[in-house]
């Protein structure tokens, strides 16, 4: 040492680890499970804020579920052209790109003076999430050998019940502040995933840059679907006669059914039809349509039953949602270390028959029923959608291949997300059905508690109307589960691996 110190340098300490390093899995998997979080708690928060919205924005009922449906919209039809972007650029560079555009949006949202404003900035949160839904579940895949998928995609669905759990509950309370904290809230928490993310996450998966993007395809989906959602969604509340009701279906029935022409003539699609070729994956994917068209709307429809023929405040209705995230919670890493050692086709079928059932049950509820009817059947359907949602998810992402995984990922988040907005869409026609509109306004907005059992009793049966069809749409996807492929012993996908056009 001379007298101005050391001649050689330090290399300077990174935080985390190299991607060759045995414990890289686990720091990418904190990166996604921080994305998951983020959206979890978003949704939960929303919704239960629905009824301060409608009094705080003076929305009409079709604005009030389209603050809702125009998020989940945006990011169904772009998380494909997320997941290609990802495919082509780094998984890394989308992932924090998502979490930056997310906390954006978020800021904007909050300032939202009116309902068409809030819309606007849902659909930009929709661009964010799409960058973190097409992405995290192909960061896990490449860093997890396929006999650990289970277990990984297993801690994610249950990091995601952790979210459901706190959602409406921190929904409640921030509703007590103002609305606009369930949107500000997301800043903070966007902010350090971005953060977290460009320390920790390294570039590992194989780039395809072979394949551009599908503007044609993108653009048809997203008029196709957006029409057919708002047709079902608008339906239920102006009549199915209605000219903008059957414009929309109209174009649904043109434009989607155009998308799959136009993506099996593609260079580079949008959605891959190649990987369909494989059964698993096929499968899988249709299995989880099934499981998000069964169980999304489920929230929707409680929130506006506790705090409106139950008359509770938001944050007691926060509080009984619950045991729906709680039984994800638990029974989300039991079901992946089960599917990683005895496969997940046992375990995606028996989930799907439980949620059947707790869904079926629901429709013994009525006006002030007990509520541990209530919250038992929740906690029934959230152990089925834990024990099928990781089991499903690793056999799918173990299906492909690696450089596939990004467009893979945004593929099962496209399905599923379709089922769920119109699982929302359906919902909502069915339980607005025949229902007088001051009776709606009071139930949507929280201010039920003055009507009679006889008003109120048209939507309790439209409930139950709604809830018989999602237990059927369950039973299906369990059929679904029962005749698809098995997996090898390990963890590994059976063979035939997808072949890419």
């Amino acid at each position: 040492m001379n007298a101005e110190g050391p001649t050689t340098s330090q290399p300077r300490r990174r935080v985390g680890v190299n991607a060759g390093h045995h414990t890289y899995k686990w720091w990418a998997l904190s990166c996604t499970s921080l994305g998951m979080l983020l959206a979890t708690i978003n949704s939960g928060t929303l919704i239960i804020a629905l009824p301060a919205l409608e009094r705080s924005l003076h929305t009409s009922l079709l604005q009030l579920v389209w603050v809702i449906l125009s998020y989940m919209i945006a990011s169904t039809v772009l998380v494909l052209s997320a997941g290609r972007l990802s495919d082509l650029f780094g998984r890394k560079r989308a992932y924090i790109a998502g979490f930056v555009i997310f906390a954006l949006a978020s800021l904007g949202a909050g300032f939202a003076g009116t309902a068409t404003e809030l819309i606007v900035w849902r659909v930009v949160q929709g661009i964010g999430g799409s960058l973190l839904f097409a992405n995290a579940p192909a960061i896990v895949t490449d860093a997890f050998p396929n006999r650990q998928l289970g277990v990984a995609m297993g801690t994610n669905t249950m990091i995601a019940a952790v979210g459901l759990v706190l959602g409406p509950v921190l929904g409640g309370a921030l509703v007590a502040i103002s609305w606009q904290w369930v949107f500000w809230f997301n800043v903070p928490l966007s902010v350090a995933g971005a953060v977290w993310a460009a320390m920790v996450l390294r570039e590992i998966g194989r780039r395809d840059v072979q394949r551009g993007l599908d503007p044609l395809g993108s653009l048809t989906f997203l008029v196709g679907l957006t029409g057919f959602v708002l047709a079902i969604s608008r339906g239920g509340l102006s009549g199915w006669n209605d000219p903008v009701v059957i414009a929309g279906f109209a174009a649904a029935a043109v434009l989607l059914p155009l998308f799959v022409v136009i993506e099996g003539h593609q260079r580079a699609p949008m959605l891959d039809l190649a990987m369909f070729r494989n059964r698993l994956f096929s499968a899988a994917c249709a299995a989880a349509f099934l499981n998000g068209l069964s169980r999304f709307a489920l929230m929707f429809v409680f929130v506006f039953y506790f705090q409106g023929p139950e008359g509770d405040s938001a944050i007691v209705a926060g509080l009984k949602l619950t045991p729906l995230a709680l039984g994800m919670l638990i029974a989300s890493p039991f079901a992946g270390v089960i599917a990683d050692r005895r496969g997940s086709r046992g375990l995606a079928t028996a989930g799907m028959l439980l949620s059947a059932a707790g869904l079926a049950l629901m429709t013994t509820l009525g006006v002030a029923s007990a509520y541990w009817q209530a919250g038992l059947w929740l906690f029934a359907v959230g152990v089925g959608s834990g024990m099928f949602n990781s089991p499903n998810t690793a056999a799918m992402m173990g299906a492909v291949q690696p450089q596939r995984r990004g467009v893979a990922a945004g593929a099962r988040t496209l399905i599923t997300n379709s089922g769920a907005v119109i699982s929302i869409a359906f919902v909502l026609a069915v339980i607005t059905a025949a229902v007088p509109q001051p009776v709606l306004f009071a139930i949507f907005s929280g201010l039920a508690r003055g009507l009679s059992v006889q008003q109120l009793d048209p939507f309790i049966t439209n409930m139950h109307q709604a809830l018989w069809i999602l237990a059927g749409v369950s039973v299906a996807g369990a059929a679904v589960c029962v005749v698809r492929p098995s997996e090898m012993k390990g963890g590994a996908m059976s063979p035939a691996p997808v072949t890419v056009a």
